[in-house]
């Protein structure tokens, strides 16, 4: 399959970003707060000390990485063409410029690997310090999928897996923690095997080898034969 250009838009909040039809698109989104003075009794004034990131810092940031993070998905698709879908990594920088942390806030591309390989990338990524203390951003990505795919609706999802996300519990142990309010995204093949899987969660950081864990469970389960094509599912694993 042949790439075309991987663009960086840094964007204003509420501006949407154009998608290709091959390659992902990486937008950005500052979401970051200004900081507010609040006046408080007695003539105290606190000022909220949550800051934001400047969008030309953000695209500075991220340019070097463009080639990595469209590699990631690339090298990583194999035949599998049927992947794809929306992703949005989540950073948090310290008032310093340090990462303190990168999130899949969203994800429903269905495959560990390649959003390993996207937070790897995320991770290594410096940018400029905020303006006015901690501050966080998010960047949105699009992978377009080909191939026969159909999705199915979340009761169905939910009634495929059933009680097998029990299986994913064993994957915090020790030192690895249990995400919460995981989004679990599975693609079901022939005789109803799950071919790729992924993960998200806005609320906590998934530790890696929670999710190394995790893929390889939710790989073993099975699941109903969608029939010649297939299927796509999202599923919620321990929801607040």
């Amino acid at each position: 399959m042949r790439a075309g250009a991987l663009l960086v838009l840094v964007a204003a909040c509420g501006t949407s970003a154009p998608k290709q039809t091959e390659a992902p698109v990486v937008s950005s989104k500052n979401t970051t707060r200004v900081p507010v003075e609040e006046p408080e009794e007695e003539g105290v004034t606190i000022v909220n000390a949550r800051g934001r990131m400047d969008t030309d810092a953000i695209a500075a940031g991220l340019e070097p990485h463009n080639a990595a993070l469209m590699d990631c998905y690339m090298s990583k698709l194999e035949r599998r063409r049927w992947i794809g879908g929306h992703v949005v990594l989540h950073w948090e920088i310290k008032k310093d410029g340090t990462i303190s942390a990168v999130k899949l806030a969203e994800s429903d591309l269905g495959a560990w690997p390649i959003e390993k390989c996207l937070l790897e990338v995320a991770r290594s990524a410096t940018f400029a310090k905020p303006i006015g203390g901690d501050a966080d951003f998010s960047i949105p990505l699009d992978f377009a999928a080909k191939g026969r795919l159909v999705t199915w609706e979340e009761d169905k999802g939910l009634k495929a897996v059933g009680g097998q996300t029990v299986k994913l519990d064993a994957c915090a142990k020790g030192k690895v923690p249990a995400p919460s309010d995981v989004t679990v995204t599975v693609y079901v093949g022939p005789a109803g095997k799950a071919q790729s899987v992924g993960f998200a969660s806005a609320k906590t950081t998934i530790d890696d080898a929670w999710a190394d864990c995790a893929e390889k469970a939710a790989l073993a389960w099975r699941l109903p034969d969608p029939k010649g094509v297939v299927a796509k599912l999202a599923i919620k694993y321990r929801a607040d």
